[in-house]
């Protein structure tokens, strides 16, 4: 989103599509510098190969194409360097087809579908300033981090109702933890996340409340039930701009290294994230106001995605996040 508001500066009368995943999708329905968004619903779409749908799903896919297609744009940006990404840059029609080169770390060979190939970075840059870094070399600067989130006030409205459904608004201080993520080595131990929040309730007087997907559920139910003061479980009850409208009433979130984590810091509220094997300087909350919880152990950032030690989690104590705790 910073690089997209810095084309959007740089190229004011300019029409600019977003093409995106569904997940993702409602982050960018809406956003003040987007003119058209071309969604892709991937996954729904290869579950739905062998279904009895199958025929409703491939005139879906023939549509998608076919939007994709129907026009040619003067510019085409690859973020992600992924082979998925690439694949679909190739189907667009472009004059020119710009990415990274050869050479990224994590790179899945995406430069071969591009015509304009930018000089790869550093990867221990932070993945905002690597957007920021692709954008320079197109004459496209951007001199600060904006955000812009397409939250509007019909989410803000139904994020405070469900507050005070649950009698959390107009309660101070509030705390948010997310304790979810899609990597089973990011993930910490449900017994210290119940204490956690405990003594966030004791110590601070604050309301906590769980946020996350449906999917979530039945790990932050397990969490609730080992704790001893009362809290909120909003998991699957939010789309992703009623979660940033949540974000923003709270005064502290809490959070693994998953997407809600990158939602709170674009909300500009202070972030506590907790890191394992991954690289907080590289895909970290963006900002001076956040602190990270790491274990200093030598093997991390491996940045595996299964772990039979889970050693760089294991050893992040309690005590250790509460240290990092600001309000």
């Amino acid at each position: 989103m910073p690089a997209l508001n810095a084309i959007r500066n740089r190229y004011p009368g300019a029409r600019i599509t977003w093409l995106v995943e569904e997940a993702a999708a409602d982050f960018v329905v809406g956003h003040q510098a987007i003119d058209r968004v071309i969604i892709s619903r991937r996954k729904k779409w290869i579950k739905g190969i062998f279904s009895r749908a199958y025929l409703k799903n491939l005139r879906e896919i023939f549509s998608f194409l076919k939007q994709l297609r129907d026009k040619k744009y003067d510019l085409i940006i690859n973020f992600q360097t992924l082979f998925k990404s690439g694949i679909l840059v190739a189907l667009a029609k472009g004059k020119r087809k710009a990415g990274y080169g050869k050479g990224m770390e994590h790179m899945e060979h995406s430069y071969i579908f591009l015509n304009e190939r930018i000089r790869p970075v550093d990867m221990e840059n932070h993945a905002i300033l690597r957007s920021l870094m692709l954008i320079e070399s197109l004459g496209i600067k951007s001199k600060e981090i904006k955000y812009n989130l397409p939250v509007f006030s019909t989410d803000r409205i139904k994020a405070a109702e469900l507050l005070q459904a649950n009698s959390i608004r107009g309660f101070k201080p509030v705390i948010a933890i997310n304790p979810v993520a899609k990597w089973q080595t990011k993930l910490w131990y449900n017994d210290k996340f119940a204490e956690l929040a405990d003594r966030l309730s004791m110590k601070y007087g604050a309301r906590i409340i769980f946020t996350g997907s449906k999917d979530d559920l039945s790990v932050i139910e397990d969490i609730i039930s080992r704790m001893q003061t009362k809290t909120v479980n909003l998991a699957g009850k939010t789309t992703l701009k009623m979660l940033a409208a949540i974000f923003e009433l709270a005064d502290l979130v809490v959070s693994t290294d998953t997407g809600p984590m990158h939602v709170a810091a674009a909300a500009e509220t202070p972030v506590v994230a907790i890191f394992g094997p991954t690289a907080p300087w590289r895909t970290g909350p963006f900002g001076s106001i956040h602190k990270i919880v790491r274990a200093d152990v030598e093997c991390s950032p491996c940045f595996k995605r299964k772990c039979s030690s889970m050693e760089c989690m294991k050893k992040i104590s309690v005590n250790q996040v509460m240290e990092s705790i600001f309000i």
